[in-house]
Order: C-alpha cells, then sequence, then structure tokens
C-alpha cells in the first residue's frame, strides 16, 4: 500500500494485489479499471481485468 500512497489503495484492492501474489497470476474481476491499470503484481507484471473486453 505504501508504494501506491499517491493511488488510494482500499483493502479490497490491497487484497487482490496479494491474492495474485500467491495464486501466480494476475487474471481478476474488477470494476475498478483506473487502479488496477496502475497497479503491478510481483512488483512488474500487469492485471489482466477479465472484466475489459480487450483482456
Amino acid at each position: 500500500m505504501q508504494k501506491y500512497a499517491d493511488l488510494p489503495m482500499d483493502l479490497a484492492d490491497a487484497s487482490l494485489v496479494i491474492l495474485a501474489e500467491e495464486l501466480g497470476h494476475g487474471r481478476i474481476l474488477s470494476t475498478d479499471m483506473r487502479d488496477f491499470q496502475a497497479y503491478r503484481w510481483k512488483t512488474h507484471k500487469p492485471f489482466q481485468n477479465l472484466l475489459l473486453p480487450d483482456s
């Protein structure tokens, strides 16, 4: 959460980031399009939001 201090991260967002790291993939379902364009898992990998048509 400190890494993204300029972009508010709530408990749900933080939970998805931690879960992606534990599961070993960044496939998520989220209506939070803006934040998950910025968040990364495993330090550098972007999330794949399955709600977006081009994901």
